[in-house]
C-alpha cells in the first residue's frame, strides 16, 4: 500500500479543527487525522507492506520549465536563486499551522517503524509511481495506491496488479478503482489516462487543456485513436475522420500539446530513497512513541494505530 501522504494530511487538516492541540498549544489536527486514516486503512485493508510517500519537491523545476502555469496558482512566492538550493524555486501557499505538523507526523511514523518514501526532486505522485514499479519488479505482488489525486489513475492496471483507492469522498468511503471501474467512470484505460487529462485539462494543477474538449470528447477521441500521438497523427491526415472543429482545436493547442504530456505523466523512473516497506506488528521504538504521544497529545490515535497493527498480524 502506497500512501499519497500530502493528500491525507491536507484532508485531515481541513476536516478537523485546529483547536485540536498538543499540551503546549500547537495544533496537531493534521497529525491526528492522518494517523487515524492509516489506522482505518490498516484495519480494513490489511496491507503487508506500506510506504507513506511525501513530496520532496511539490512543484519540480522540470515541469515548470515545460509548462509555467503548472501549479502557479498555489505559489506564495518565488525564491531568489541564491536561496533555491536543489529544491523548488517556489514556496507553496499552505496554512502556517500545517507545515510544522508534517515534521511531527514523520517523527511519529518513524517511532512506529512505518516507512516514509521520497523521490528527491520529485512529487509524491512520482515517488508512488516509482515505488510501485520497484515493488512490481522485485516482488511481483499487487499494489494499492491511496490518493485523492486523479493523476494517479494513470497507474491503474489489472494486468500489473495496481489499483487506486480514491479517497475523494473520504477514507471511510473510498472508491476502489481497477480497469473496469476506471472505464465506467471515464471511458479510458489507465494507460490512456495521462493523455485524457492532457486533453481535458485540470484547473487544480494549472493545466488549461484543449479548449472545447471536455471529458466526454476526450474519452471518445482516445477510444477512436488509442492515444494522443495517434489522435494527432490522424488530425494531421486530411483523409482521416477527425472532425474539422477538433482539428482546429488541436492545431490551436499545438504548443501546449507538445509539452503537457511530459508534465502530466508521473515518473516511474524517478530516483527513490530506500524504504523498508514491511509493516510492523508493534512499534519499532515504544519509548520514543510514548514520548511523542504525550508531548503532542496523541494518545488516542497512537493507541488506535498500535492496536490496528497488532490486530492485522493476529488475524
Amino acid at each position: 500500500m502506497l500512501l499519497d501522504t500530502p493528500t491525507l494530511y491536507y484532508r485531515a487538516f481541513f476536516a478537523l479543527p485546529d483547536s485540536i492541540t498538543a499540551p503546549d498549544g500547537r495544533p496537531v489536527n493534521a497529525v491526528r487525522g492522518t494517523l487515524d486514516f492509516i489506522s482505518h486503512l490498516v484495519t480494513h485493508h490489511r496491507p503487508d507492506r506500506l510506504i507513506a510517500c511525501f513530496d520532496a519537491d511539490w512543484r519540480p523545476a522540470f515541469r515548470v520549465a515545460l509548462l509555467p502555469s503548472y501549479k502557479a496558482h498555489r505559489v506564495l512566492e518565488e525564491l531568489p536563486p541564491e536561496a533555491r538550493g536543489e529544491g523548488s524555486a517556489s514556496v507553496e501557499e499552505v496554512p502556517d499551522t500545517l507545515t510544522p505538523q508534517v515534521a511531527m507526523l514523520l517523527e511519529v511514523l518513524a517511532a512506529f517503524g512505518i516507512a516514509d518514501g521520497w523521490a528527491p526532486g520529485f512529487e509524491a505522485d512520482d515517488a508512488i509511481a516509482a515505488y510501485a514499479a520497484h515493488h512490481r519488479a522485485q516482488d511481483g505482488g499487487p499494489v494499492d495506491v491511496v490518493t485523492g489525486d486523479r493523476d494517479m489513475f494513470q497507474l491503474i492496471s489489472d494486468a500489473d496488479g495496481v489499483r487506486v483507492f480514491n479517497i475523494a469522498r473520504g477514507v471511510a468511503k473510498l472508491e476502489v478503482l481497477g480497469d473496469a471501474q476506471l472505464a465506467a467512470k471515464y471511458g479510458v484505460t489507465g494507460s490512456q489516462y495521462a493523455d485524457f487529462a492532457t486533453l481535458r485539462g485540470d484547473a487544480s494543477d494549472g493545466l488549461p487543456g484543449v479548449a472545447g474538449i471536455g471529458e466526454k470528447t476526450a474519452a471518445a477521441l482516445l477510444a477512436a485513436y488509442g492515444s494522443l500521438p495517434g489522435l494527432l497523427e490522424a488530425a494531421a491526415d486530411p483523409a482521416s475522420a477527425v472532425k474539422p472543429a477538433v482539428r482546429k482545436r488541436l492545431a490551436e493547442a499545438e504548443t501546449y500539446l507538445k509539452v503537457a504530456p511530459d508534465v502530466v505523466r508521473v515518473r516511474a523512473d524517478a530516483p527513490i530513497t530506500a524504504a523498508d516497506s514491511a509493516l510492523p506488528s508493534a512499534p519499532a521504538d515504544q519509548a520514543r512513541l510514548d514520548e511523542l504521544a504525550e508531548s503532542y497529545g496523541l494518545g488516542g490515535p497512537v493507541s488506535r494505530l498500535t492496536k490496528a497493527l497488532a490486530a492485522r498480524r493476529s488475524a
